[in-house]
């Protein structure tokens, strides 16, 4: 989105071609993005985001209304790939609703949110790069009490 003081930030297409806002950066980290490439088949094409790096992947689902902690990771980046409409995603302070088919790329270090406002659950391809260890997670706020006193 040019013109909008948003260097820093990429830009990504969905799948219906419309450029959306899809990836939040801060500064210089935009090179500590992980590898992605396309290649196309005679049957369709596919999209690779790891080839021989320790990776984590899951798919996080979150219920109609729910919330994750606000929070960020010290030893890994996170790929997410949004699979259902319905997401809202905060990014330090800019909040992003992204459609089916975006991706958003979370850089260690880097404060965020998922969420789900509406009356249907959200899926999210959660692809993890780095040292994966559920204590990596520096809780800022959460709404289920687990914020360290």
């Amino acid at each position: 989105m040019p013109g909008r003081g948003l260097s820093g930030s990429c830009v990504s297409k969905t799948a219906s071609g419309s450029a959306k806002l899809a990836i939040h950066e801060r500064g210089s980290r935009l090179d500590h993005r992980p590898p992605s490439i396309k290649v196309d088949k005679p049957w369709g094409r596919f999209e690779q985001y790891t080839h021989n790096l320790p990776c984590t992947v899951k798919i996080i689902t979150v219920a109609p209304g729910g919330t994750l902690s606000r929070q960020y990771h010290h030893h890994r980046d996170e790929l997410w790939v949004v699979l259902d409409k319905g997401a809202q995603i905060q990014l330090g302070e800019e909040v992003l609703k992204p459609e089916a088919g975006e991706k958003v790329f979370i850089p260690r270090g880097t404060v965020h949110r998922l969420s789900t406002p509406g009356e249907k659950e959200v899926r999210i391809l959660e692809i993890s790069f780095g040292e994966f260890d559920e204590e990596d997670i520096v809780r800022l706020d959460d709404v289920y009490g687990r914020v360290p006193q």
